[in-house]
């Protein structure tokens, strides 16, 4: 199926997917508990993309997940989103799903006396936790995490604004990464599946041409 839908796209434009798809990680992740304005979601979600950082893990509570698409510039498009509706313990339910995945899981939070993310080894996969606006990560969030981490500041205010954060922290992490040692790219497995999802993102009417070639295959 890739093959065939391949072919349908540009020699530019399937260079242009490869290219990208070479510097897609899964080593480091995003959770965002709350978040009630779209342009943060959005915000965090182009910060995402543009460090090529694969997955952000959306927990819902009283704020449903909707992006602003002004903001995101379609980033979200290009990004594995995994949800976590409104439920008892459905934080619990997410850092339970990193952990079985081999993520470490840390809350930012601006406490002095936590860690910075200066001290994050980047041997681990590591998922970062980020709070609603005005209250920051529920308890449960901080319970449940492994530990938590600040963003050194020397000013007067207290915090960053929780896109101005996970841009700081997504910059600083991917950086550190990419000149490690670390095998952080996608395995071959993640590679193909995504470039089969990302090729139907780039094509017209992706659902017509699968049918036509399943049908014409006996499938």
């Amino acid at each position: 199926m890739t093959e065939h839908l391949s072919q349908f796209v540009t020699d530019a434009r399937r260079s242009r997917l490869q290219e990208v798809l070479n510097q897609r990680t899964r080593h480091i992740a995003v959770v965002l508990e709350d978040l009630y304005q779209t342009q943060n979601i959005s915000a965090v979600m182009r910060s995402c993309e543009c460090y090529g950082i694969q997955d952000a893990y959306i927990v819902e509570n009283r704020n449903e997940f909707e992006v602003h698409k002004d903001i995101s510039m379609g980033a979200d498009k290009w990004l594995t989103l995994h949800q976590y509706p409104n439920s008892e313990h459905n934080m619990k339910q997410c850092i339970d799903d990193l952990h079985a995945k081999g993520y470490t899981v840390v809350a930012t939070l601006p406490d002095e006396k936590k860690r910075t993310i200066f001290d994050i080894p980047v041997e681990q996969k590591t998922a970062y936790l980020f709070g609603t606006e005005l209250t920051g990560l529920s308890e449960e969030a901080v319970e449940c995490a492994d530990y938590n981490v600040l963003i050194p500041m020397y000013g007067f205010t207290e915090s960053f604004n929780i896109s101005n954060s996970a841009a700081i922290i997504l910059s600083h992490a991917s950086e550190r990464l990419r000149h490690s040692d670390v095998k952080w790219q996608l395995t071959d497995e993640e590679h193909d599946e995504l470039y089969l999802e990302w090729l139907q993102k780039s094509v017209r009417n992706p659902e017509d041409i699968i049918k036509d070639f399943m049908k014409r295959n006996g499938y």
